[in-house]
Parts: structure tokens; sequence; C-alpha cells
């Protein structure tokens, strides 16, 4: 039955070729059920009052991934891919919409709801196409170095690596505190895993370096299993506060860093999968586009921040996934993660902070395929780059890049030969910071 719906004897693969696949994207991308509430909540800043609730983003973030996972099985069907809430966007919600702008968890799931219905819409129109065709490589690459920082800035600050002063900003933090020592060697450890090669190198890093802190009494081990917390945030999303003119730029960042992370991470799958033709072209890649909007919506819809396609689903791709069997295995997977919420909230920020710090690694080393021989695209780019963690806020540092960029072309006289979409961005950019 399995066969005669997924195919993948016909894409050169097996059930058990399909499952180990499943399993090694699964192990790749699990740390998301831990680091996603645990940002969202706010618990390395004492889980202020305003933030998520640790354990309903938990069963939110199992839920939604699993969801997500099934509609990428069963609509795109020749797609191996894992989804799940996106690293750099539940930090944009948490420390940017939440707590930055001082909006509710209500109103910041709105703003993910709606872009989700705007990817829909986009994905079912010649506007996916457009798009993906008229932001600049260097722009795509500098936002998604900048998103990198701005996680390795939080990263570091959770891990006490980095803390405040009044004089400088920013200063060195306690490296004599264990706890701070054993957030360092998580990071160090986390390296050397995927140096040699190990599937799940997050996950064991976690588990193993908080086991240390709880055997050692540097932190409180909660417990093992016990039943899911409760969906709170369940279809909680406040519509009316979404849709106001001081959310419009929140919606854009939110559908601009989804949509042309999908596309990216889509094509890396495919390039890996090879699902790319000889003139370039991604194979159904508009029924894995919607297949990841719809997880959007519904991600927004269980409680959570904006549901995305995992780069992650390229380790399963290698151990010879070929169909959305691999999606589906990744799904139930997630489901029987449920009951752990008692070892979620065990786990030590100093730790999960490490492991933040690696995802931002594997975001910034993308810079090295901007053009850096035409500073008039890697100017922007850097731009992007450094006004992210500067300013806290991955929105401000899109919005000055495409300024940026917009000027620059009109000052070099490349107007006319530069795409609207750059044009019309870069408007909304200006009176994002206006208005």
């Amino acid at each position: 039955m399995l066969n005669n719906y997924f195919k993948y004897r016909q894409n050169k693969t097996n059930f058990k070729t399909e499952v180990v696949a499943g399993v090694t994207t699964f192990l790749t991308m699990a740390y998301i059920m831990f680091l996603n509430p645990f940002i969202l909540s706010g618990e390395f800043a004492g889980a202020e009052k305003g933030f998520f609730d640790f354990g309903a983003v938990f069963t939110a973030t199992i839920v939604a991934t699993a969801v997500a996972c099934f509609i990428m099985a069963f609509h795109g069907k020749t797609w191996p891919i894992g989804l799940a809430p996106g690293m750099g966007i539940n930090a944009f919600i948490a420390f940017g919409v939440v707590g930055g702008m001082g909006y509710s968890p209500q109103a910041a799931l709105g703003a993910c709801l709606v872009a989700g219905i705007l990817f829909v819409i986009i994905s079912l129109t010649p506007i996916r196409a457009w798009l993906i065709n008229s932001i600049p490589k260097s722009l795509k690459l500098g936002i998604g170095a900048g998103i990198g920082l701005f996680l390795a800035i939080i990263g570091l600050e959770i891990m006490g690596v980095v803390a405040d002063h009044p004089v400088t900003l920013v200063t060195l933090g306690d490296l004599k505190n264990p706890l701070v020592l054993l957030g360092c060697l998580t990071f160090v450890a986390i390296i050397v895993l995927e140096k040699m090669k190990i599937k799940g190198n997050i996950i064991i890093g976690i588990i193993f370096f908080s086991i240390i802190a709880w055997a050692t009494g540097l932190a409180k081990f909660n417990g093992l299993v016990s039943a899911p917390p409760s969906m709170s945030y369940l279809f909680a999303f406040d519509l009316k506060a979404a849709l106001t003119a001081g959310m419009s730029t929140v919606i854009f960042t939110l559908l601009f860093i989804d949509f042309f992370d999908t596309a990216g991470t889509l094509t890396s799958v495919a390039n890996v999968a090879g699902k790319v033709d000889k003139k370039g072209r991604v194979q159904d890649i508009d029924k894995a586009m919607l297949s990841d909007s719809v997880g959007t919506v519904a991600g927004a819809m269980m409680g959570t921040s904006t549901v995305t396609s995992y780069v992650e689903s390229g380790a399963g791709v290698k151990a010879g996934g070929r169909t959305g069997m691999t999606s589906l295995v990744i799904g139930v997977l997630f489901l029987l993660c449920l009951f752990f919420s008692p070892l979620a909230t065990s786990l030590p920020k100093e730790i999960d902070g490490a492991a933040l710090l690696y995802v931002a690694v594997l975001f910034v080393r993308n810079i090295t395929d901007i053009d850096w021989n035409d500073i008039a695209e890697s100017g922007p780019a850097v731009l992007a780059m450094i006004a992210m963690p500067l300013t806290y806020s991955i929105s401000n540092g899109i919005a000055l890049a495409f300024i940026a960029y917009a000027l620059i072309k009109i000052l070099t006289g490349k107007f006319a030969s530069t795409s609207p979409a750059i044009w019309v961005i870069a408007v909304l950019s200006v009176l994002s910071f206006t208005v």
C-alpha cells in the first residue's frame, strides 16, 4: 500500500531505506523540540511575563512539526523533507515582536498566520517564480548570514559567554562559572561530532552535557516523561492585532524569511536528491512550496512560530530517502516525543545556548557564495549581516539592506536593470522606519 502511494521502488529506494532516512533526519533536527520552546518562552531571561508558555510551546512544536511533515508526505510525496518551526524566525518572534515591540504571543501568532496565508497564495500563483528570480543572490545570502549572527549573539548571551556592559555595550561573561564552561564544551563537542560525521550531533551534545550538569548538581533534573502539557495556544492567534499598520513589517519579515529559506532549502535538497533537470529547474517544487506554506498556517494554528523546511533534510536524502515516506517517519517520531516535556525543562540554558550557537554557524557559512568582487552587491549584504545583531532585529537588518541596495543601484545608473521587487521592498522598508 505504501509503495503504491509513495512509489519508492520507482524512485530507486525501498521501505527500509525510507525509514532509515526518516530516522536520520529526525536525529539531526530533534533539537528543535527543546530549543524552540526555550527561545519563545524567554527562558534565558528568567521567563519574563509576556513571553510564550514553555509547556504549551513544547507541545505545539511537536504537533505542528508532525502535521507539517504529514502534509509534505501526502501532498509533496516526492519530497523527503522534514519541517519544523524555523530557527531565526522564532528568535525574531520572541525577542523582536514580543520582547522588543511588546506584542502579545497571540498577536505574534496572528502575524505568523497571515504570513502563512500570503505564502499559500504566492505558492499558488506565478508570483512565486517572480519573487525567487527578483531578489539578488547577494541579499539572500547576506540576510541568511545576518540571521546567523543574530542567533550567535543570542546564543552567546544565553551561554553566559557575553554579558552587557554600560560603556562598551557587551563584554566577556563569567568564564569561571562551571555551567558556562559546560556550555562552551557542548559547542566544541557538537562541532567535533559533526566533523566525525556522526548523525544527531546536536541532540547528542545537549543530552550528554546535560547529564553531566545533573549528575554534578549544577542543574536540576525534573524527570523524563509525563503527560503532554496542554496546547493553550491552539487557535489562540489574534488576527485583529496582527492586521494593524505596526504589524505590516513583521508580517513582511516573516514572509520574506520563510519564503526564501524554503526556496533555498528545497533547492539544496533537490540537488542532493537529483531532482534538478539539465535546465536547472527543480522538479515538483510547486508541491513542496505549497506543502511548506500550508504547514506554516497549521503551525500558527497549533500555537508556534513559523514552520519551514529544514536543510537538515539533506542528511536523510544522503541516507537514501527519496519520497514522502521519509517525511512520514519524521512526523511519527516527533509525535512519540510528546511525553518528554520534563526532560525539556531540565536542560540547562547554557547548554541550549551552545546548540543555538552551532545553528548560527550553519547560517553564517553561506557568506562564501557572496560576490565579493562587486562592492555594490556585497556592501548591502554585509550591512544586513551586521545590522541584525547590532540592532537586535532581523527586520531592521532586512530593511536597511534593501534601502541601501536600491540607493546604490540608482546612484550607479542601474535603475532600469533592477527588478521592480527591489523598489517595492525598499519603499516599504522606508515606510517601516517613518510610519
